[in-house]
């Protein structure tokens, strides 16, 4: 499963999700690997075509990310006076922009694709979650090939973070009555990836529970 996410992230939440670790572009600088998580755009889109787990490394200005999910790596080395240029390992310019402070980094390729990395937490995009003991649930859709969305807070009115594809398999973290409609019968359901580790809400009608006799 490749989460989606929308690149219309804001500053103020990302910003949360950098609290507890390396603070900005330069600090890393003085590391040699941190866990991450990246989304890739093709240019022009506001959805990820790929969401992966990745590591971040940097040596003398010289930069590494390499991808869980697919196994590719990128290389950027330094050019030029001016911090933020880069050739990949193409020979290709590649563009560090400003953007999410210090939650992460945004690279833009040539083509105008980009890729976004987040510095790991466990607030929006946790580490893979284990199923040992935990409840595991599938999403379901109601129309094929229909995406179901990821939201950031447990009704429709909330920003959707990403979504999900019928078949995804999710740990089900907690529920809650769904109060969009005042005679509803649903519940929103935190739930974590458990491919990607993202976290989020999803309604419990795109859901397939355990046979455990609970929500």
């Amino acid at each position: 499963m490749a989460l989606h996410t929308k690149k219309t992230f804001q500053t103020g939440l990302l910003s949360a999700i950098a609290t507890g670790l390396v603070a900005g572009f330069g600090l890393m600088a003085k590391a040699d690997t941190a866990a991450a998580h990246c989304d890739l755009y093709a240019p022009g889109e506001d959805y990820a075509y790929l969401s992966s787990n990745c590591t971040f490394s940097q040596r003398q200005g010289y930069i590494g990310i390499q991808l869980q999910a697919n196994g590719v790596r990128y290389e950027f080395d330094p050019i030029g006076d001016q911090p933020g240029n880069y050739i990949d390992q193409h020979g290709n310019p590649v563009y560090r922009q400003a953007g999410l402070g210090d939650a992460g980094n945004i690279f833009e390729f040539v083509d105008g694709s980009h890729l976004y990395l987040y510095w790991d937490s466990s607030s929006s995009y946790g580490s893979t979650s284990s199923a040992s003991g935990d409840r595991v649930g599938t999403l379901v859709a109601h129309e094929r090939g229909s995406q179901i969305n990821l939201r950031s807070e447990p009704t429709i009115y909330s920003r959707a973070l990403g979504y999900g594809l019928a078949g995804d398999q999710i740990d089900i973290l907690n529920c809650e009555q769904d109060t969009d409609t005042a005679t509803s019968d649903l519940n929103w359901c935190r739930v974590q990836f458990l491919e990607s580790g993202a976290i989020g809400w999803i309604r419990s009608d795109f859901i397939i529970f355990p046979s455990d006799g609970r929500l």
